[in-house]
C-alpha cells in the first residue's frame, strides 16, 4: 500500500543510523513494529491487579506421573 508521509527528516536520519537499516521503509517498519509492542506491553499493566494469586499453590502436587 503506498502511503506519502511528510516525516521529520532528522529523526528518520537518526532512526536509519541507529537501527542500522538500508531504507527508510525497513526504518518505518520497524518502528511501527516497536511501537506497536510497546503498547501490547502497556496493556498488559492494565491487568496489574486484576488476576487471583494463590501463595500457597504447589502447582508439583498436581502434576502426575
Amino acid at each position: 500500500m503506498a502511503t506519502n508521509l511528510d516525516l521529520d527528516e532528522d529523526l528518520l536520519k537518526e532512526a536509519l543510523r541507529l537501527g542500522g537499516h538500508r531504507t527508510k521503509r525497513a526504518t518505518v517498519t520497524e518502528a511501527l513494529q516497536e511501537y506497536i509492542a510497546k503498547r501490547k506491553q502497556l496493556g498488559l499493566l492494565d491487568l496489574f491487579g486484576t488476576i487471583d494469586y494463590y501463595p500457597d499453590y504447589e502447582p508439583k502436587k498436581h502434576r502426575s506421573r
